[in-house]
């Protein structure tokens, strides 16, 4: 599917009937559905064959497109004529707390053609035998139906691969004889025919699907409540889910399947890669949109869930979580801005902090939602205060940075990468100490090209690092 998203600012309402008029501002494109599940497999490393059905027009395309970049193979992807590529749009308002106005799909929901199903049945034969799992993202659009899961169930266990499902509908029967089905709350209710309002209403639906379906194991996932695993003649596997702001839930799901079969095909047991999934679905709800977890991401919440410190790396030292690296930018600024966030940068030495750089970090956070420090490293401040610079090396910069409230993240650059950095984070505003002036401002042009503005903040004039550190030689010598 393609997931495409208006963005825009809400003024007035329709003098053709009671609607909100949205002026478009932005639109973008991501992968939605199983395109969604391959997005967060590769983000985490993995290789990934995908198979299904779309259409032969611009979107289709556009799929394909993204799909190439990254590096996903893509033979299995039929374009099968007159089909639609799914598509769902929404129309997001910005200055409404990105509130959802309208959601419009374009969709066909008939099965695929048979030969269409030949294709891809003999895809599925060549591929498995060089797959480590299969991963099965329904979203009742006619690509899963009987006769293509049940090529899929004989080749799998022919060649004894596990097979993981996010099923959809009321009838599960057609997932007879795959490895694990992973529904949400909601799904095994209605599947089961049981209504879910407690624990042990959730074990009788749960066993009930089990004790009518011939799976292996089932995963039900609960939201915030977390997931359960059930397998027969065994204790219900809890796994609870950490508490969070919750953005948006689409794409949760895939998010789940995603990293569950990545775990799985790694060699984790079936409970820690529960556990792994639990956490990702975690990070995924706190973004906008359908959207992958990184590398990074998973890494420091596992960490917390295993009761180990949330930290990062730079020069084998260890970093609080606020610390980002260059790297990391791109899709974190992408997910910000998808929330509606005004971003502020600042940047400079910060070598020794004092009262001038607090009253820096407060006025910048308070024109806009997100402060993001950018500080110079170490090499990058001895060229520019010279030699016994900096006092503080750039971990510790970062540590006593990320204790600032005002400070959102921070991350350390050389003075070569100040306009690379401009241009990823194209910030609403770049802030700087009165003690500059606007057109002294390195990226000013560059910043005002992105749309954005500089601002200069009021800061006491006398109050200086290198005053400070000058003070404090002059005392010793005394």
């Amino acid at each position: 599917m393609l997931d495409e998203y208006l963005r825009g600012e809400v003024d007035r309402i329709s003098p053709e009937a009671p609607v909100q008029v949205v002026a478009v501002q932005k639109e973008d494109f991501t992968l939605g559905g199983a395109g969604n599940v391959v997005n967060n497999v590769v983000a985490l490393g993995g290789k990934v064959s995908a198979v299904g059905v779309i259409g032969t027009g611009r979107n289709g395309q556009l799929l394909l497109n993204m799909f190439n970049e990254l590096g996903v193979e893509t033979e299995g992807i039929i374009k099968e004529s007159g089909r639609i590529t799914t598509q769902k749009t929404r129309i997001i308002a910005a200055n409404h707390a990105n509130q959802q106005v309208l959601r419009v799909d374009r969709e066909k929901k008939q099965d695929i053609s048979l030969s269409s199903l030949e294709i891809i049945t003999r895809y599925i034969e060549d591929k498995i035998p060089d797959v480590d799992v299969v991963l099965i993202s329904d979203y009742g659009k006619g690509l899963i139906t009987e006769s293509m899961l049940s090529g899929v169930i004989a080749s799998a266990k022919k060649h004894k691969k596990m097979i993981i499902v996010d099923p959809k509908g009321l009838d599960f029967s057609k997932y007879s004889g795959v490895s694990l089905l992973t529904p949400n709350k909601k799904e095994a209710a209605l599947a089961s025919g049981v209504e879910i309002i407690d624990e042990s209403s959730l074990e009788k639906a749960a066993y009930k699907i089990l004790q009518n379906i011939d799976i292996d194991k089932l995963l039900i996932t609960c939201g915030q409540d977390g997931m359960v695993l059930f397998e027969r003649k065994k204790e219900p596997f809890r796994v609870q889910a950490e508490a969070r702001q919750v953005f948006d839930v689409s794409g949760a799901g895939d998010t789940v399947l995603a990293v569950l079969g990545l775990a799985v095909a790694s060699g984790a047991s079936i409970h820690n890669s529960v556990a792994v999934a639990n956490t990702a679905a975690g990070i995924v709800v706190g973004k906008a949109g359908t959207a992958a977890v990184s590398k990074q991401e998973l890494t420091w919440a596992l960490k917390i869930f295993m009761g180990k410190p949330k930290t990062a790396t730079i020069d084998d030292q260890r970093l609080p979580s606020k610390y980002k690296d260059l790297s990391e930018l791109p899709a974190l600024v992408e997910n910000l801005k998808k929330k509606g966030k005004r971003l502020v940068l600042t940047n400079g030495c910060f070598d020794l902090l004092h009262a001038g750089h607090i009253m820096l970090f407060s006025a910048s956070k308070q024109l806009g939602d997100t402060l993001v420090v950018a500080i110079d490293d170490d090499e990058s401040v001895k060229k520019l205060k010279g030699s016994g610079r900096p006092v503080l090396n750039a971990n510790e910069r970062c540590r006593i940075l990320s204790a600032l409230d005002a400070v959102d993240y921070v991350v350390v650059f050389s003075s070569h990468e100040l306009k690379k950095l401009i241009e990823i984070i194209q910030p609403d505003i770049l802030t700087k100490g009165s003690n500059y002036t606007s057109k002294e401002v390195f990226g000013r042009e560059l910043v005002e090209k992105y749309g954005g503005r500089v601002e200069l903040i009021p800061v006491t004039e006398n109050i200086s690092s290198t005053r400070i550190i000058n003070n404090i030689k002059s005392t010793r010598q005394e």
